[in-house]
């Protein structure tokens, strides 16, 4: 009695078994695990600094000098001198816009790091197999290399601008030429973002056209 032919890839078909080289080199792909566990210890360090930056800014609130002093310190914040007489740390507007813009760009680090871990798993290394779970992102669905790419500019763009913005706040402490070059740098970040995502646009344009059929195919 003869099988049924049963299409390599679908479900319940015999799994294709590898040559030794094409299958070590495939397997050079877990290579890249320990660099996925070091990112989710840097994870960890990036949770701590900000459990720390938080505690600093709640204990400045309540009163702390020691804290404040701290956080002050920290953001590279420096109060104008009144009459040539250095004024001692207050927590002002500034101060905590400038401390909260901290703690923002710690959580878009963080989420950086999210991306490239999960999305760089789930594309170069193995399946997660999150399919059905509640709470797969929603844009894990369709990631690939390009789509990651896109992502990680993107991310990087909001970076700089929280970076931007935070010395735009503190702009009597910094130097005119600082903030030329991270304004230089910001545009540089953000036509370079532009660039991934029209190359990749082309790119599916030119996929999608390659897999047209002719009118004489259809019978036209």
């Amino acid at each position: 009695m003869t099988h049924p032919h049963v299409s390599p890839g679908l479900p319940g078909s015999p799994r294709r078994t590898l040559r030794p080289l094409p299958r070590f080199i495939f397997m050079s792909r877990w290579l890249q695990l320990p660099l996925y566990l070091g990112l989710i210890l840097a994870q960890c360090v990036y949770v701590y600094h900000f459990w720390v930056e938080l505690i600093h800014l709640i204990e400045a609130a309540l009163g702390s000098s020691t804290a404040l002093a701290t956080l002050v310190n920290s953001i590279g914040y420096e109060f104008p001198k009144l009459d040539g007489v250095a004024v001692p740390p207050r927590l002002t507007e500034t101060v905590i816009m400038l401390a909260v813009l901290g703690l923002i760009d710690v959580v878009m680090i963080s989420n950086l790091l999210i991306m490239v871990i999960v999305g760089g798993y789930e594309t170069f290394v193995s399946r997660l197999e999150l399919e059905g779970h509640p709470d797969e992102p929603e844009w894990l669905s369709h990631v690939n290399a390009s789509v990651l790419k896109v992502k990680l500019g993107t991310a990087i763009i909001g970076i700089s601008s929280i970076h931007l913005l935070k010395t735009f706040i503190n702009a009597e402490n910094t130097p005119p030429q600082v903030l030329m070059w991270q304004t230089i740098i910001h545009i540089a970040f953000l036509l370079s973002a532009i660039a991934i995502a029209y190359t990749d646009r082309l790119l599916n344009l030119s996929q999608d056209g390659g897999h047209r059929r002719h009118p004489r195919e259809d019978g036209v």
